[in-house]
């Protein structure tokens, strides 16, 4: 059947109603879910939502992206129904009285991208049975390789007085085959959970999974008051960066660079490298590369 998406038996679709039914209250953690068959970007539409004032708890899925964006405008494609291209809406700077939620300070929003990372290895620990590590900010991988990525962006409010949305983008390579992997302009290669052996491809469960461990770690930290220390995020992150403790090679906007060893992630989610002059704080908007 011409453009059915049952053509490719390793790659069956979502289905929005199952996904609704195990991850939107009153039965699971998300406010909204809204599956698409095709996007230009997950990120653009929920900042678009966001920008129309559509509450905390948005998860748009798309089974294709064509305008998939990383970080600095990186392109993030992969063919249709082939991975996980997500992105949710978050409000970290609102209270919410009825979870006991003080307002988030902006200084800790840098670890919401970390924070997605870890809800990743997490995700592909438990159902695709593979050991995954984090290389600081943003990237997930499988053998030095990279199987997913995360891109957080943020959203002003309509007022100076109303704090920034949050927009987490999520995009992982599930059933991807050799020829179909995206060219790194990084240079690091790329992989999917299917070439490293994965013991599971089912992006339904491996989905859920996913967005119900951003939740939880997204509750612990609100719960703690934004404290990545107190919520135990800096650890479980920590435990999962093979960034920390290797020499590295930072590329600068401005086109400077610096070496040194990343030894550490500050409270605020920057990495902290130290250098023969002393130690450098990075936030992820301060680099353009890292080696």
């Amino acid at each position: 059947m011409p453009g059915s998406p049952y053509t490719d038996l390793d790659r069956p679709p979502l289905s929005a109603a199952r996904l609704r039914r195990a991850l939107v209250a009153p039965n699971g953690p998300w406010a909204r879910l809204e599956l698409r068959a095709e996007t230009g970007s997950t990120n653009a539409d929920v900042t678009e939502a966001a920008r129309a004032d559509e509450p905390e708890g948005l998860v748009v899925v798309a089974e294709r992206q064509t305008a998939g964006r990383g970080r600095r405008g990186r392109v993030w494609q992969s063919p249709a129904r082939a991975g996980i291209a997500t992105s949710v809406l978050l409000r970290p700077g609102e209270a919410v009285p009825d979870r006991g939620w003080l307002p988030a300070a902006p200084t800790g929003y840098g670890w919401l991208p970390l924070l997605a990372g870890v809800a990743l290895v997490e995700a592909v620990a438990r159902l695709a049975e593979l050991e995954a590590t984090l290389k600081w900010p943003n990237d997930l991988l499988i053998d030095d390789a990279k199987c997913a990525g995360v891109l957080a962006e943020a959203v002003p409010g309509r007022s100076p007085e109303q704090p920034p949305a949050i927009v987490l983008g999520i995009g992982l390579n599930v059933t991807l085959r050799a020829d179909e992997l995206p060219v790194n302009p990084t240079g690091l290669p790329a992989t999917s959970l299917q070439l490293a052996g994965a013991t599971a491809t089912d992006r339904d469960p491996l989905l859920r999974a996913l967005l119900r461990a951003v939740a939880d770690w997204y509750d612990r930290w609100r719960s703690a008051g934004g404290d990545a220390v107190a919520s135990g995020l800096r650890d479980a992150y920590l435990a999962a960066c093979a960034t920390v403790g290797r020499e590295v090679r930072v590329l600068l906007p401005n086109g400077d660079s610096l070496t040194g060893t990343a030894t550490g992630v500050d409270p605020d989610g920057q990495l902290v490298v130290t250098t023969p002059t002393g130690a450098r704080t990075l936030a992820a908007g301060d680099v353009l590369h890292l080696r």
